[in-house]
């Protein structure tokens, strides 16, 4: 599976307008509940496990990264959303820098595996700083997407 099998440009949301990681991670769930995505009941149940995950120890992975990630039992395939920030998100990063780049996902409880390897390919995509450079001055969507489908990243 490709990253671009889990993001489409209506999945990328260019200009976030949150400060810190709990208004992202509600802001890029607010996108998923209006493209379809989530219902408003594994919206919640998310946000919940979401929460939780973040309080152990945060998403932010350094580098202007952050993969916040949950499971549910509700679900047959990995959902994703990214979004992006030119500002800076306080995402309690373990470099404590700020986040430009927010990519969120929801995995079924049952595949463990592909929860691991979106993790790792997502991770790989955001080492490169050219590739950081690009997705933060893409001018929208559809340019973000399209740096996606350049990167052949297999999950």
């Amino acid at each position: 599976m490709k990253l671009t099998e889990l993001l489409t440009h209506r999945h990328i949301v260019p200009e976030l307008r949150a400060t810190d990681r709990w208004q992202a991670m509600d802001e890029l769930l607010d996108h998923l509940e209006v493209i379809g995505d989530l219902t408003t009941p594994l919206r919640e149940e998310v946000r919940q496990s979401l929460k939780l995950r973040e309080n152990m120890v945060s998403t932010g992975v350094g580098g202007g990264v952050a993969i916040p990630h949950a499971f549910s039992d509700h679900i047959d395939e990995v959902i994703a959303v990214f979004g992006r920030s030119r500002e800076g998100i306080d995402f309690d990063s373990l470099d404590n820098g700020a986040v430009h780049f927010v990519i969120l996902f929801i995995s079924p409880r049952k595949s463990y595996q592909k929860h691991l390897h979106a993790l790792a390919a997502i991770a790989r995509m955001f080492t490169r700083t050219e590739t950081c450079t690009k997705m933060l001055t893409a001018a929208d969507s559809e340019d973000i997407f399209a740096l996606f489908r350049q990167k052949t990243i297999v999950l």
